[in-house]
C-alpha cells in the first residue's frame, strides 16, 4: 500500500476517535431525510440534483461540534456520509419511479406501494455500496492525486476547517430560511408567478422565460458558469432555431405525433410533441458515447481492483485500510439478487435480476470513476439508465414480456441500476473524504448502508406526497428525466416512437462531440424548457462574478466561492423542503377546495411576470450580499 505511506491522513492510524456514534447516526439519518426530501423535489422540478454532502457536513458541525460541544471531525464526517446518501437515492428514484405513476395515471390502475417503492430503492442502494467496495482500494488509494475526486476533497477542506463550523452552518441556514419564505411567498400566497413566460410574437414559434425560483439559481452558482452555459447553449438551439424552423415549415400541416396543424400550436405545444422527442434523442446519445469512451477506463478500474485485493492480504493492515469483508459483500449481492428474483413485490424475473447485477457493477464502476473526474453533480446516471433501458426492454420484448408488465420491469430494472450508480458515486465521494480526514473505510461503508435504509424508507413517501398533490408531468411537477424514461421504454415496446425527431437529436449530439462539447449537459438543456436554463446560467455569472473578480489573494477567492456554495446549497434545500411542504398542503381539505388552493388566493394579488422578475433579482442579490459579508469578515 505505497500510496497510502505516502500520504499521510489528518487523523493517523494509530489515534482513536468517536466515528460511528449513535449522534451521527440519528444526525445523519434526519439530514438523509431532509435533504433527500429536498433533492427529490429539485429533480423532480429541474430534472437534476446536486451533491449533499458539504452542507450535511456544514450542518453537522454547526450540530455536533458547536451545540452539542463533541469535538470529532471523524464523527462529523460519519454523519455527511449517513446524510449524503439520501440525496443519491433519491436522485436515482426520481429520475425512474414517477414513470410507473404515469402509467398507473394513464391506465387506471394500482400506483407501485410504498414497500415495493422502499425495496427498489434499498436493493439499489445496498448493491450500490457493496459494489464499489471492491474498488476502494484502486480508485481512492492508489490514484490519490490522480483523481480528485472534488465533492470529497472539498468535503473534506471543510471538515478540516472545523472550527469555522458555526459561521459556514449559518451561511447554510440563512440560504435555507430565505428560500423558505421566498419559495412560500411565490407558490404558496402566489404573490407572483414562479414561472415568467413571454412569446416572441415577430419570430414564431419562439419563445423566452424563467423559473424565477431559489434552487435554479443555487445550481447555477455550484455548477459553474460552463455546465450553465452548456444548458443555456442547448435550450437556445431547441427554442430559438428548431422550434422557429417547425413554426415557418410545418405551417398547416398536422406532423406526427402532434394531432393538430402545427400552426395551431404555441410554443409550449411545439416544444411537447417536437422538441421533447428530440432532446430524448441527443440524451441517449451522450450517454451512450460517455459510456463507449469510458470503456477503456472501466477496464483498467476492473484489473487495478482484481490486482489491489491480490496485494491486500500480504500488506500492512490497519484501521485505514480495512474494508468491510469480501464474503460479506459478495453473501449480501448474492441475498439481494434473489430477493429481487423472488419478491413478488418486485415485478422481475430471472434474467431481470441478472441484468440487474451485471449491469449494476458496470456502471457502478463508471459512476465511481467518472465522479472522480467530473464530481457527483455531473455524474451522467440519465444516461446509463437510458443505455440500460433500452437493452432490458428490447430483451424483454424478444423473451415475450410485452405490454404493461414489460414495462413496468423494464422501469424498475432502470429505477435499480439508476440507484446503484448515484449511490456508488456518492459513495466514493464519502471514501475519498473519509480518506483525507483518516476515517475507516468499514465504519464509513456501515453509514452508507444506515443512509440507504433510511433513505429508500422514506423515498416512497416523498413520492407518494408529490404525486397526490400535483401529479407527475404537470406543469408544478414536470418529472422531466422519468418521463424521458417513459417515452423511451413506450417507444422500444410499441414501437410508436417519433424515429425522425429522435434521430435528429442523436445527430445534433453527435455535431456536438465532434466540437468537442461535453454533450449530456448540451443535451439535457435541449430536452428541458429554456425556462429552467436561463436562471441556472444567472447563477452561473454570479459564479463566473466571483471566479474572475480581482481580489487580495487566492485564499480570499477560494472563501467567497464556497461560502458562495454553502448559501446555494441553503437556497436548494430550502426550497425543496417547502416545496414538500406546499405539497402536504395541497392535498388536505379545507372549504371544498384544498389548505393550498385557500392559501394562493389570500392575498389576491398577483404582481405578474416583472414582478416575478423583481423579486427573482433581489434573491440574486441576497447570494452577492452573503459572499462579500463574509469576505469582508474573513
Amino acid at each position: 500500500m505505497e500510496q497510502q505511506n505516502e500520504f499521510k491522513p489528518f487523523i493517523p492510524a494509530d489515534k482513536a476517535m468517536p466515528e460511528l456514534t449513535l449522534t451521527s447516526i440519528i444526525v445523519g439519518a434526519i439530514l438523509a431525510v431532509l435533504f433527500g426530501g429536498a433533492n427529490a423535489y429539485l429533480g423532480l422540478r429541474v430534472g437534476m440534483t446536486v451533491s449533499a454532502s458539504i452542507p450535511a457536513a456544514v450542518i453537522s458541525m454547526g450540530i455536533i461540534r458547536v451545540i452539542l460541544h463533541r469535538d470529532s471531525i471523524l464523527e462529523n464526517n460519519m454523519v455527511q456520509t449517513i446524510g449524503s446518501a439520501g440525496e443519491s437515492v433519491a436522485a436515482g428514484a426520481i429520475f425512474t419511479m414517477p414513470a410507473l405513476f404515469m402509467w398507473a395515471a394513464e391506465s387506471g390502475t394500482a400506483a407501485p406501494s410504498l414497500v415495493e417503492i422502499g425495496l427498489i430503492a434499498l436493493c439499489g442502494g445496498i448493491l450500490g455500496v457493496m459494489f464499489m467496495i471492491p474498488l476502494r482500494s484502486a480508485l481512492i488509494v492508489q490514484e490519490h492525486g490522480k483523481l480528485p475526486y472534488p465533492e470529497g476533497q472539498a468535503c473534506a477542506e471543510v471538515l478540516l476547517a472545523g472550527e469555522e463550523g458555526g459561521a459556514k452552518a449559518g451561511t447554510v441556514f440563512a440560504g435555507l430560511g430565505i428560500a423558505a419564505v421566498y419559495k412560500f411567498i411565490a407558490d404558496g400566497l402566489k404573490l407572483f408567478p414562479s414561472e415568467v413566460d413571454f412569446e416572441i410574437k415577430s419570430y414564431k414559434g419562439s419563445g423566452i422565460g424563467m423559473d424565477v425560483l431559489p434552487a435554479l439559481a443555487g445550481v447555477g452558482y455550484i455548477c459553474g458558469p460552463k455546465v450553465s452555459s452548456y444548458l443555456l447553449a442547448g435550450g437556445t438551439v431547441g427554442w430559438f432555431v428548431i422550434m422557429p424552423i417547425i413554426a415557418l415549415f410545418g405551417g398547416d400541416m398536422i406532423l406526427y405525433p402532434g394531432t393538430v396543424p402545427v400552426s395551431e400550436l404555441g410554443v409550449w405545444g411545439i416544444w411537447s410533441n417536437y422538441i421533447r422527442y428530440v432532446g430524448a434523442g441527443a440524451v441517449a446519445a451522450g450517454g451512450i458515447m460517455s459510456l463507449i469512451k469510458s470503456f477503456p477506463m472501466i477496464v483498467r478500474t476492473f484489473k487495478d481492483a482484481i490486482a489491489v485485493y491480490g496485494k491486500k492480504a500480504s500488506g500492512e493492515n490497519n484501521r485505514l485500510n480495512k474494508d468491510m469483508n469480501m464474503g460479506i459483500v459478495m453473501a449480501v449481492v448474492a441475498v439481494v439478487a434473489v430477493v429481487i428474483w423472488l419478491l413478488p413485490i418486485i415485478p422481475v424475473n430471472l434474467v431481470s435480476a441478472v441484468i440487474i447485477v451485471i449491469f449494476g457493477f458496470f456502471f457502478a464502476t463508471v459512476s465511481s470513476r467518472m465522479v472522480g473526474i467530473v464530481g457527483s453533480s455531473n455524474n451522467p446516471v440519465s444516461g446509463m439508465a437510458i443505455a440500460t433501458l433500452l437493452f432490458a426492454t428490447f430483451l424483454l420484448k424478444i423473451t415475450g414480456n410485452v405490454g404493461m408488465p414489460g414495462m413496468i420491469a423494464a422501469i424498475t430494472i432502470g429505477s435499480v441500476i439508476c440507484i446503484v450508480a448515484a449511490i456508488a458515486g456518492d459513495t466514493s465521494q464519502d471514501l475519498k473524504t473519509g480518506f483525507i480526514v483518516g476515517a475507516t473505510p468499514v465504519k464509513q461503508q456501515i453509514g452508507e448502508v444506515i443512509g440507504c435504509v433510511v433513505s429508500a424508507v422514506a423515498i416512497g413517501g416523498v413520492l407518494y406526497l408529490l404525486s397526490a398533490a400535483w401529479g407527475y408531468g404537470s406543469a408544478e411537477l414536470p418529472a422531466p428525466q422519468a418521463t424521458l424514461m417513459k417515452m423511451v421504454v413506450e417507444g422500444v415496446m410499441e414501437g410508436n416512437l417519433p424515429w425522425g425527431l429522435v434521430f435528429c437529436g442523436v445527430a445534433i449530439a453527435i455535431a456536438v462531440e465532434i466540437l468537442q462539447i461535453p454533450v449530456l449537459p448540451f443535451a439535457v438543456g435541449l430536452y428541458l424548457p429554456i425556462h429552467l436554463s436561463t436562471p441556472i446560467m444567472v447563477g452561473g455569472l454570479i459564479r463566473w462574478y466571483f471566479d474572475t473578480k480581482k481580489m487580495d489573494s487566492e485564499a480570499d477567492r477560494k472563501k467567497c466561492v464556497e461560502n458562495g456554495i454553502l448559501y446555494s446549497s441553503g437556497l436548494i434545500a430550502g426550497e425543496g423542503l417547502v416545496g414538500i411542504l406546499l405539497a402536504v398542503f395541497a392535498i388536505i381539505p379545507f372549504g371544498g377546495a384544498t389548505f393550498g388552493d385557500f392559501l394562493g388566493s389570500c392575498l389576491g394579488i398577483n404582481l405578474g411576470n416583472w414582478g416575478g422578475l423583481v423579486f427573482f433579482a433581489l434573491l440574486c442579490a441576497t447570494i452577492v450580499y452573503f459572499i462579500n459579508r463574509k469576505e469582508k469578515k474573513a
